[in-house]
């Protein structure tokens, strides 16, 4: 593995340091956004059940803040439960801005990794024909420069290829992700709104 880093010369650092941001990234999100830690299926019923039974408390609320996105966001309207129907859906509607903002958290800085490093290997590539063009003397031309010239160029173009390809992948996967996520909560938060006002059956 030296030997091709060593082959690829000093631009590859570059990608080398985005594909270890790219990966830890990706690893983060792939724990972070999973359903039943962002919107569990069971919770709008939970909270129900608990509302019939107890009321709203701030035991209650302190547990929703604590425990997924969608309790957080489920806490935000149960606090404006007396309030009207509108003024419960604009503090949900809130919440719901933030917690989405959370979802979103570093897909802008893996899709940037995605974009650059494609120019990033071109960066690398161009430094390459710098270095064969240079080995060309009055002379003759230096076999070895001319050899490490092309290393460098095509090994900086691959490597900018295997890290945007995955890194553009995973971009794409998070945002239909967070996007399925964020219709769904939203989807749950307007039925609690109208379970609790009385405008829809359970």
């Amino acid at each position: 593995m030296f030997t091709i880093i060593e082959a690829a010369g000093w631009p590859i650092w570059f990608l080398i340091l985005a594909s270890i941001t790219a990966v830890a990234l990706i690893a983060e999100r792939m724990m972070y956004l999973r359903s039943k830690t962002i919107a569990p299926i069971t919770l709008l019923s939970e909270v129900i059940q608990e509302l019939k039974q107890k009321g709203v408390s701030d035991e209650m609320l302190a547990r929703l803040q604590r425990g997924s996105p969608l309790g957080r966001i489920f806490a935000a309207g149960l606090k404006n439960v007396k309030s009207s129907p509108g003024v419960m859906k604009e503090a949900i509607e809130e919440a719901g801005r933030a917690a989405t903002h959370d979802l979103e958290r570093f897909l802008t800085t893996l899709g940037t990794i995605a974009s650059t490093s494609p120019l990033l290997g071109l960066f690398g590539t161009v430094v390459g024909m710098i270095e064969i063009f240079g080995s060309q003397t009055a002379v003759g031309n230096s076999p070895a420069i001319l050899a490490h010239g092309i290393s460098v160029a095509l090994y900086n173009t691959a490597f900018g290829l295997i890290v945007a390809v995955p890194s553009m992948i995973f971009y794409r996967h998070f945002r239909a992700q967070v996007d399925s996520l964020t219709i769904e909560m939203e989807q749950q938060a307007i039925k609690l709104v109208e379970i609790v006002h009385g405008e829809r059956r359970e």
